[in-house]
Protein backbone atom coordinates (compact mmCIF):
# COMPACT_ATOMS: atom_id res chain seq x y z
CA UNK A 1 0.00 0.00 0.00
CA UNK A 2 2.74 2.09 0.89
CA UNK A 3 4.28 1.53 -2.34
CA UNK A 4 1.52 2.76 -4.15
CA UNK A 5 1.12 5.58 -2.60
CA UNK A 6 4.81 6.48 -2.78
CA UNK A 7 3.97 5.14 -6.49
CA UNK A 8 1.07 7.54 -6.97
CA UNK A 9 2.77 10.33 -5.49
CA UNK A 10 5.75 9.85 -8.06
CA UNK A 11 3.43 10.11 -11.04
CA UNK A 12 1.92 13.32 -9.54
CA UNK A 13 4.78 15.17 -8.87
CA UNK A 14 5.89 13.81 -12.76
CA UNK A 15 3.08 15.13 -13.79
CA UNK A 16 3.06 18.40 -12.07
CA UNK A 17 6.73 18.85 -13.05
CA UNK A 18 6.04 18.11 -16.43
CA UNK A 19 3.13 20.50 -16.75
CA UNK A 20 5.71 23.31 -15.04
CA UNK A 21 8.01 22.75 -17.64
CA UNK A 22 5.39 23.41 -20.34
CA UNK A 23 3.83 25.72 -18.35
CA UNK A 24 7.10 28.30 -18.53
CA UNK A 25 8.45 27.17 -21.26
CA UNK A 26 4.83 28.93 -23.27
CA UNK A 27 5.64 31.53 -20.66
CA UNK A 28 9.53 31.65 -21.63
CA UNK A 29 8.43 31.59 -25.68
CA UNK A 30 5.64 34.28 -25.28
CA UNK A 31 8.43 36.56 -23.35
CA UNK A 32 11.16 36.34 -26.25
CA UNK A 33 8.73 36.74 -29.00
CA UNK A 34 7.45 40.11 -26.90
CA UNK A 35 10.86 41.00 -26.40
CA UNK A 36 11.93 40.48 -30.45
CA UNK A 37 9.47 42.62 -31.39
CA UNK A 38 10.31 45.42 -28.87
CA UNK A 39 13.42 45.70 -30.09
CA UNK A 40 12.82 45.63 -33.53
CA UNK A 41 10.68 48.73 -32.57
CA UNK A 42 13.31 50.41 -30.74
CA UNK A 43 15.59 49.44 -34.18
CA UNK A 44 13.10 51.10 -36.43
CA UNK A 45 12.39 54.31 -34.02
CA UNK A 46 16.27 54.57 -33.93
CA UNK A 47 16.66 54.92 -37.47
CA UNK A 48 13.86 57.29 -37.73
CA UNK A 49 15.34 59.15 -35.00
CA UNK A 50 18.69 59.06 -37.64
CA UNK A 51 17.05 60.19 -40.56
CA UNK A 52 15.15 63.39 -38.42
CA UNK A 53 18.42 64.42 -36.71
CA UNK A 54 19.68 64.64 -40.39
CA UNK A 55 17.07 66.20 -41.95
CA UNK A 56 16.73 68.62 -39.07
CA UNK A 57 20.94 68.60 -39.32
CA UNK A 58 19.74 69.85 -43.04
CA UNK A 59 17.14 72.43 -42.31
CA UNK A 60 19.46 74.06 -39.66
CA UNK A 61 22.74 74.29 -42.50
CA UNK A 62 21.11 78.03 -43.05
CA UNK A 63 20.79 79.82 -40.07
CA UNK A 64 22.47 82.45 -38.17
CA UNK A 65 22.94 80.97 -34.86
CA UNK A 66 25.33 78.50 -35.39
CA UNK A 67 27.20 79.23 -38.51
CA UNK A 68 30.60 79.85 -37.10
CA UNK A 69 31.43 82.58 -39.47
CA UNK A 70 28.49 84.71 -39.39
CA UNK A 71 28.56 84.60 -35.74
CA UNK A 72 32.16 85.54 -35.62
CA UNK A 73 31.33 88.60 -37.87
CA UNK A 74 28.61 89.98 -35.32
CA UNK A 75 30.84 89.78 -32.40
CA UNK A 76 34.07 91.38 -34.34
CA UNK A 77 31.13 93.92 -34.73
CA UNK A 78 30.42 93.94 -30.71
CA UNK A 79 27.38 92.22 -31.44
CA UNK A 80 25.52 89.59 -29.77
CA UNK A 81 23.66 87.10 -32.92
CA UNK A 82 20.70 86.48 -30.54
CA UNK A 83 20.09 89.84 -30.00
CA UNK A 84 20.89 90.83 -33.59
CA UNK A 85 18.09 88.37 -34.79
CA UNK A 86 15.72 89.90 -32.08
CA UNK A 87 16.65 93.56 -33.37
CA UNK A 88 15.87 92.32 -37.26
CA UNK A 89 12.76 90.90 -36.40
CA UNK A 90 11.82 93.74 -34.22
CA UNK A 91 12.11 96.28 -37.17
CA UNK A 92 10.78 94.44 -39.83
CA UNK A 93 7.66 93.57 -37.47
CA UNK A 94 7.52 97.12 -37.05
CA UNK A 95 7.86 98.26 -39.98
CA UNK A 96 3.97 96.03 -40.52
CA UNK A 97 2.45 98.62 -38.58
CA UNK A 98 3.28 101.45 -41.45
CA UNK A 99 0.79 102.92 -43.15
CA UNK A 100 0.48 101.30 -46.85
CA UNK A 101 1.75 98.06 -45.66
CA UNK A 102 5.68 96.71 -45.07
CA UNK A 103 7.86 99.15 -47.09
CA UNK A 104 10.06 96.18 -47.78
CA UNK A 105 7.50 94.68 -49.88
CA UNK A 106 6.70 96.19 -53.06
CA UNK A 107 3.61 94.94 -54.63
CA UNK A 108 0.16 95.72 -53.97
CA UNK A 109 -2.64 93.46 -53.20
CA UNK A 110 -6.24 93.55 -52.08
CA UNK A 111 -5.19 94.90 -48.89
CA UNK A 112 -1.70 96.10 -46.76
CA UNK A 113 1.07 93.41 -47.09
CA UNK A 114 2.62 92.43 -43.79
CA UNK A 115 5.45 90.28 -43.17
CA UNK A 116 4.28 86.96 -40.85
CA UNK A 117 7.26 84.71 -40.52
CA UNK A 118 11.05 85.16 -40.35
CA UNK A 119 14.01 82.94 -41.23
CA UNK A 120 17.57 83.84 -40.36
CA UNK A 121 19.43 82.41 -43.44
CA UNK A 122 23.15 84.43 -42.06
CA UNK A 123 24.73 87.50 -40.91
CA UNK A 124 23.16 89.21 -43.67
CA UNK A 125 19.68 87.92 -45.04
CA UNK A 126 16.58 86.79 -43.85
CA UNK A 127 13.91 85.34 -45.98
CA UNK A 128 10.54 86.12 -44.94
CA UNK A 129 7.16 85.49 -45.62
CA UNK A 130 4.58 87.69 -46.31
CA UNK A 131 0.70 88.20 -47.00
CA UNK A 132 -2.37 90.21 -47.46
CA UNK A 133 -4.79 87.90 -46.01
CA UNK A 134 -5.30 86.80 -49.81
CA UNK A 135 -2.08 86.57 -51.71
CA UNK A 136 1.27 84.86 -50.08
CA UNK A 137 4.97 85.87 -51.04
CA UNK A 138 8.42 85.64 -49.98
CA UNK A 139 11.07 88.15 -49.85
CA UNK A 140 15.07 88.12 -49.53
CA UNK A 141 15.87 91.21 -47.20
CA UNK A 142 19.58 92.26 -46.87
CA UNK A 143 20.40 93.60 -42.99
CA UNK A 144 23.43 95.49 -42.45
CA UNK A 145 25.16 97.81 -39.94
CA UNK A 146 26.90 100.60 -41.30
CA UNK A 147 30.10 102.17 -40.19
CA UNK A 148 27.71 104.44 -37.23
CA UNK A 149 26.45 100.57 -36.02
CA UNK A 150 22.64 101.70 -37.34
CA UNK A 151 20.78 98.87 -38.96
CA UNK A 152 19.73 99.18 -42.40
CA UNK A 153 17.11 96.58 -44.06
CA UNK A 154 16.83 96.54 -48.04
CA UNK A 155 14.79 94.13 -49.71
CA UNK A 156 16.90 92.11 -52.39
CA UNK A 157 14.08 89.64 -54.28
CA UNK A 158 10.76 88.83 -53.47
CA UNK A 159 8.50 86.42 -55.45
CA UNK A 160 4.15 86.79 -55.04
CA UNK A 161 2.33 82.92 -55.49
CA UNK A 162 -0.40 82.90 -58.43
CA UNK A 163 -3.74 82.24 -56.63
Amino acid sequence: MKSKIFMYLFFFSLLLALFMYMNQKSIYESQEKTISSLNNKIEEQDSSIAVLTETIDDLGYFKLQGNDNAMTYLENLGKDPAAVESEVSELILEMNLEKGGNPLIDYEGYGEFRVNHMKFLNHRWVQAEFSDGNTWGEVIIEYFYNHDLELELTPIASVLYPN
